[in-house]
């Protein structure tokens, strides 16, 4: 089976040559891999692929990485076949939007520092995500539900996300956002985005306040899993059909089950045991790897 290695630069003051090429060809020598095809560019300057002849071990992904690292560039290896992905499956916080929507509700009841905490304590892996949960949405008992709207109306899209997500649909695919935030906000981004279906936590209020309760059942990275399986099924879609994305500890089983999984500014734990990572760009990268060119990309207003 062949594969496609795709560079992307992330910086117009950093483009992309023909020479990242030459010091690649000569590196995945030493793991006995060559070149199969010429270069195609997508984007000149910005974006280009190359068949090559096997996938990357993790050696080689280390090597690749700190050898593109000086000049900011992402690389992905994916599959010759099955390139445009059909299902998408994203996560929100620290993926689709720029921040952690908890962290930033945390804010308005003066305990961000510490609820920030344990939420990077969770997306690294360190702590039960469920118990974290639970324990950051207590510390928010008696907030009001005024303080939804205003961390909703200041919650910025990540850069490239709303044509990421309408390029995606445009091509046909179906688009999900999965989240183990809170529905008050994934059904908002969900609709700011072009997402065709949204999932999400749900929080527990009284009149005007919150409980500081979850209901359940809580949404975490099984329950991740298992919403791209079921997509999967109602769409008759096999693995490779499937693009996912995320950045957090919780986001890894998703990440690995489909055919191409991305990690987007991925935390250690991710960055650790996913090949498909961007590090430098914007989400426009996750195009890129599926053999898109910017013609494709849909305009945002």
């Amino acid at each position: 089976m062949s594969y496609i290695l795709t560079l992307v630069a992330s910086s117009d003051n950093l483009p992309l040559t023909d020479k990242h090429f030459s010091v690649i060809a000569n590196i995945i020598e030493h793991y006995n891999l060559k070149f199969q095809s010429k270069i195609i560019w997508l984007d000149k300057a910005k974006a280009a692929q190359i068949s090559i002849s096997g996938s990357a071990q993790s050696s080689l992904v280390a090597h690749l990485r700190e050898t593109l690292e000086k000049d900011r560039i992402d690389f992905f290896v994916t599959k010759n076949e099955n390139c445009q992905k059909k299902l998408l499956l994203a996560d929100m916080d620290s993926t689709i939007t720029t921040g952690e929507t908890l962290d930033d509700l945390a804010d308005y009841a003066g305990i961000k520092d510490r609820v920030s905490e344990i939420t990077a304590r969770a997306m690294n892996g360190e702590i039960d995500f469920h118990d974290a949960l639970r324990e950051r949405v207590a510390l928010l008992k008696g907030l009001k539900t005024t303080a939804l709207a205003a961390t909703l109306a200041e919650t910025n899209l990540s850069a490239g996300a709303e044509i990421f997500v309408k390029t995606m649909r445009k091509s046909g695919a179906a688009c999900v956002l999965v989240s183990g935030g809170f529905t008050f906000f994934t059904e908002e981004i969900a609709a700011r985005c072009g997402f065709g279906f949204n999932h999400g936590n749900r929080l527990e209020i009284q009149g005007d306040e919150l409980t500081g309760m979850v209901k359940d059942p809580i949404l975490d990275k099984y329950s991740k899993l298992e919403l791209l399986e079921v997509y999967m099924s109602d769409f008759n879609l096999g693995k490779d059909d499937c693009l996912t994305i995320g950045d957090g500890a919780n986001d890894l089983p998703m990440l690995k089950a489909a055919g191409l999984g991305i990690g987007y500014h991925p935390k250690e734990t991710v960055k650790d045991e996913i090949t498909n990572c961007i590090l430098y760009g914007d989400l426009t990268a996750a195009l890129y790897a599926q053999g898109l060119s910017g013609d494709d990309f849909c305009a945002v207003c």
